[in-house]
């Protein structure tokens, strides 16, 4: 035992035989829950179940792109690897939904300066026609500048959004820039434009475009939509200073409606009866152009190999741990889906978090509400400040994508923050491939996981009451 355990052993035993009655929604984990979740966090960090999951799926399966027959096979898979690392209650659970199918795709400057662009159709895009769309660009620098253009000011072109995403640690740069993915094209048909184009919502400097989905807006025009690689955002900023610029863009998308999908799930069951759920999870589809290692085979591997971990304890936990990959997170249906399907259950689900930013180390924690400065969330502190993280005192705002509706039905989240200062150079592009994942930065995100898995499950912490307190 290290002295930082033994450490945390002593001070949680005085506590615990201080004799204080405490509430159950602060309720100080014991002395046996906290010295096993420091535990697990440390056996963690030396385990390989976790990237060897994570390479297994990418190298037998690849890329899973929702409705595709990669990720039929993705689900079939899973459930293989659940069941044989000892998870109960393996199963899939159906929807259906609109799949969208990359087809062709190509985009070149023509006229006196002709030459390729490298592009990469945005998922939920309407096809160009069979020919493709030739026409004159007009570019824009920022999000804000198309915004102010007048209505039919863009009638027969073709708007380009060249404005960069910030990097940060936290992802905030992508959130700030999304909107120009999600709306763009719906905002540029409003003012006339015949197609989209945009800087990639991307970080490096490869000339690898990265995908990503879009939302039309009712009562707006549906136009084909694309993001420029990086560089050929920065070349065509230089051309359109120069004089006109012509583009052919041809994109071949296809939609295949009531397309099948699957969640799939894996428990390990606790004591408590009534049972109550600690639910945690990733999703398992993946966008088609690399194989989705960091987005989201890793966030998968997390929640397996913290649960996979847990699950080898004696005792188990008094709540259940309930693993779900979802299985169509990049065109935003699973998360409703399975709140849908699990409707008159979410009063059971204690608390929610999705593992989907990456493959580097956990470095804070942010708890639902006011559950940071409970004793769940001092003891918490305590036990990940070893592994290198941190209890954040801001609650935390979502869990994930697919926990979004969980949470709407008042589900408490957790966020589990990853250093994401270098995801997006690779997210959503071909690049996103297994060596971009570190090992032992993906075990110390296991690690975290799994000392905050284990002492939600095994305490009786109330997360709920705790965010109703939040200040």
């Amino acid at each position: 035992m290290g002295r930082i355990l033994r450490i945390l052993v002593v001070a949680v035993a005085v506590a615990a035989t201080a004799g204080a009655t405490m509430r159950a929604t602060d309720a100080l984990p014991s002395e046996s829950l906290a010295a096993t979740a420091s535990s697990l966090g440390q056996k963690a960090l030396n385990d390989p179940a976790a990237f060897d999951f994570v390479e297994s799926l990418t190298t037998e399966i690849g890329p899973r792109l929702a409705g595709t027959e990669a990720h039929r096979r993705a689900v079939a898979w899973a459930e293989a690897r659940l069941k044989a690392a000892g998870f109960e209650n393996v199963h899939s659970e159906p929807f259906s939904f609109p799949a969208w199918i990359r087809g062709a795709e190509s985009a070149d400057i023509v006229g006196s300066a002709p030459q390729h662009l490298a592009v990469t159709a945005l998922g939920g895009s309407v096809a160009t026609d069979a020919n493709g769309i030739e026409a004159e660009i007009v570019l824009f620098r920022t999000y804000d500048d198309l915004l102010a253009a007048a209505p039919g000011s863009l009638s027969g072109k073709i708007a380009v959004v060249t404005q960069r995403m910030v990097r940060a640690q936290d992802g905030s740069g992508y959130g700030a820039a999304n909107p120009i993915r999600r709306y763009g094209a719906s905002e540029a048909a409003r003012r006339g434009a015949v197609a989209y184009l945009l800087r990639s919502l991307g970080t490096g400097s490869h000339r690898l475009p990265h995908t990503g989905a879009l939302n039309y807006a009712d009562g707006a025009p549906r136009i084909p939509a694309a993001a420029l690689a990086i560089p050929d955002a920065d070349q065509l900023e230089r051309l359109a200073a120069l004089g006109p610029v012509r583009i052919r863009l041809l994109l071949t998308p296809t939609i295949q409606e009531n397309a099948p999908s699957w969640n799939v799930v894996g428990e390990v069951e606790g004591t408590e009866r009534p049972y109550e759920v600690v639910l945690i999870g990733g999703h398992l589809d993946s966008w088609d152009l690399g194989t989705g290692a960091t987005d989201d085979g890793a966030g998968v591997a997390i929640a397996f190999g913290a649960a996979r971990l847990i699950s080898g304890l004696p005792p188990r936990p008094r709540r259940t741990i309930r693993v779900v990959l979802f299985g169509a997170e990049e065109m935003n249906f699973s998360g409703a889906a399975y709140a849908q399907a699990h409707e008159g259950e979410t009063g059971k689900i204690v608390v929610a978090g999705e593992a989907d930013f990456g493959a580097r180390n956990v470095y804070s924690v942010q708890l639902p509400g006011a559950a940071a400065d409970s004793d769940f969330g001092h003891t918490l502190a305590r036990i990940i400040a070893p592994l290198g993280a941190n209890v954040d005192r801001r609650p935390a705002l979502g869990g994930g994508d697919d926990i979004r509706e969980l949470q709407k039905a008042g589900v408490p989240a957790v966020s589990l923050r990853q250093d994401g200062l270098d995801y997006f150079d690779t997210h959503h592009t071909a690049d996103d491939t297994l060596d971009k994942i570190d090992p032992k930065q993906l075990d110390q995100a296991v690690a975290v996981w799994s000392a905050f898995t284990y002492l939600a499950a095994a305490s009786d912490v109330d997360f709920r009451s705790l965010a109703l307190t939040a200040k």
